[in-house]
């Protein structure tokens, strides 16, 4: 089996931008992620992987840089090493979250058994990821971390795809001038679709977006609430909203 590369290459973390939602302040400023790791190359990488998505970044090398820079200027995400030359990434954790206590954050570090993974989800992480580790994987990771925190706006606050009008900062959907009565999930849903228009999204990474943890391995719930969308966008419509057999499911303007 191949592992997992270390880093995207600059070409494939480029095209990943296409698909990612473009997040900021509601002000137009960039998202904050503050990078702590004692492996430089790992954390130049991570920086320059953040960079290309238009985040500001900040890299600390261990905790009490860490915690003396994120005082300069608030994050709006953290990623933690766990093994730190000074004290560790479940202390560093504890000292930003009395600070700020809605902060996400997302371990990242070598320690990869499942006990390791248990104890920084019960720490008080929002995610942990193992070395080594896809960069692409990492940032889409982030992406939908930043985006839970209702922290961000996103950049633009209408989305459209063809005649299907989404309203972000209203929560009112649309189609042909018509309102769709949408509820919390299914409205997740189709904003994750429209957000990556034309782009085929499997069974895994649209349970991962929008249920998270909780659901781990229900793919069937994926299903119904396609179906869901299907009779709310769809029906009476040219479709936007289809099955990519073995692939997943994508929307297309009609």
């Amino acid at each position: 089996m191949t592992e997992p590369r270390t880093v995207g290459t600059p070409t494939s973390v480029a095209e990943l931008q296409e698909i990612l939602p473009k997040l900021s302040h509601p002000d137009g400023s960039p998202v904050r992620a503050l990078v702590v790791d004692d492996e430089p190359m790992i954390a130049d990488l991570m920086s320059i992987g953040l960079s290309l998505c238009g985040w500001e970044v900040v890299v600390a090398h261990d905790g009490a840089t860490a915690l003396e820079k994120s005082k300069e200027k608030q994050p709006d995400v953290a990623v933690l090493d766990i093994m730190l030359p000074d004290f560790d990434g479940f202390e560093v954790l504890d000292r930003l979250r009395a600070f700020w206590p809605d902060l996400p954050v997302m371990f990242l570090t070598a320690k990869d058994s499942t006990d390791d993974r248990i104890s920084g989800l019960a720490a008080g992480g929002d995610d942990y990821v193992t070395k080594p580790f896809s960069m692409e994987e990492v940032l889409i990771r982030l992406h939908r971390l930043v985006q839970r925190s209702g922290l961000m706006a996103a950049a633009n606050e209408v989305i459209v795809v063809g005649d299907l009008v989404m309203n972000t900062r209203t929560h009112e959907v649309t189609r042909g001038g018509d309102l769709i009565d949408l509820t919390a999930t299914q409205y997740n849903l189709l904003q994750y679709l429209m957000l990556n228009v034309r782009t085929v999204l499997s069974k895994s990474q649209i349970l991962d977006h929008v249920w998270g943890y909780d659901f781990g391995g229900r793919a069937n719930i994926v299903e119904l609430y396609i179906s869901y969308l299907r009779k709310k966008i769809d029906v009476g419509r040219d479709p936007m909203i289809h099955t990519v057999r073995g692939a997943g499911y994508v929307i297309r303007p009609a």
